[in-house]
């Protein structure tokens, strides 16, 4: 019954999207929206389903948005290439950070993937064609496969949600096959898999990689989206993004990372509206400056959620139906 129930979700969501700009929806809200819900929805394929909590996944996602924002200014390149690369390149990155940091465990293996990320941070902050603290700027959308003209907002949204919806089936495929039901065996008792006969190592190294180069591919698809790369991309901060989406929207679900995503970019971007709108009906003025203290309410919805949800707010959904049945 849950599975019906999902699989129908996850059929009116994507008709819900195809009509979104069509129904008043800021098709540049939402295609940074759906940049961020697959960054989520590939940490949560590591964290989630994998166990392993990694506090460097900004180095994969503003890494492959520098890669990608290079290439398609510099080089010239098509944006399927563009993309390509990004992803590549947050391959290619997740497979050296991996191999370092899966031979330790538990909050050794987090302090490592922080500390590759700060050090790559200050990397991105001194190379040349980065633009430093100015961040790379006017990246061309250009025409895909040489055809389809991406300066258009419309047609930008349709192709972002067809590689953000491709991706999430990706994921899904990923999350039941037989190697995700091994994955969820070392996340519950790795010592069992490992006297199984499986090289867990080498599982948590594969599942590393591809954690990264999805968080690439989300990366590379935000510079091609917004035209720019800047630090906060590649800082610590936007790793502590992912987790926070996962954990609010729930973790080791499929739809949870798309749910935190929308309450954490959402809070963002509105916050300052809602505050508006809210000083306006009680007349304190302090609500009007909300949009200046996104910190403090981002942090206010995390603590009531760790609070209240500790699954997670689709964890706590998936609960309850399933204590129904």
């Amino acid at each position: 019954m849950t599975k019906k129930l999902a699989t129908f979700g996850y059929a009116a969501l994507l008709l819900v999207l195809i009509a979104a700009p069509f129904m008043g929806a800021y098709p540049i809200f939402m295609m940074k929206l759906f940049c961020f819900a697959l960054f989520a929805c590939a940490f949560n394929l590591l964290f989630g389903y994998t166990g392993m909590l990694s506090f460097g996944h900004a180095a994969f996602f503003g890494g492959s948005a520098y890669i990608a924002g290079h290439v398609l200014k510099v080089w010239g390149v098509t944006p399927e290439l563009g993309l390509l690369l990004g992803t590549a390149f947050g391959a290619l990155l997740g497979l050296i950070v991996g191999f370092l940091a899966i031979k330790r465990q538990g909050i050794y293996f987090t302090m490592i993937t922080l500390a590759m990320a700060q050090m790559l941070y200050f990397v991105w902050l001194q190379a040349p064609f980065t633009g430093g603290e100015d961040g790379l700027q006017a990246v061309p959308r250009g025409k895909l496969f040489g055809v389809l003209d991406l300066s258009s907002d419309m047609t930008m949204y349709y192709v972002c949600l067809a590689v953000v919806a491709l991706a999430f089936l990706f994921i899904m495929r990923v999350v039941h096959s037989p190697f995700g039901h091994i994955l969820h065996s070392i996340k519950e008792n790795e010592p069992r898999a490992t006297s199984l006969g499986y090289d867990t190592n080498r599982f948590k190294l594969l599942v590393f990689v591809l954690s990264a180069a999805l968080s690439g591919l989300a990366g590379a698809l935000k510079t091609l989206v917004l035209g720019f790369a800047t630090l906060s991309d590649v800082h610590w901060a936007m790793s502590g993004h992912a987790v926070l989406m996962t954990l609010v929207g729930g973790m080791g679900t499929m739809s949870g990372p798309l749910v935190g995503a929308v309450v954490v970019v959402a809070i963002e971007n509105k916050v300052g509206d809602w505050g508006t709108w809210i000083a306006s009906i009680t007349h304190i003025d302090w609500f009007r400056s909300l949009g200046e203290s996104v910190t403090i309410v981002t942090g206010f919805i995390f603590v009531v959620c760790v609070l209240l949800f500790r699954r997670g707010i689709v964890g706590e959904v998936l609960h309850l139906l399933r204590k129904k049945e």
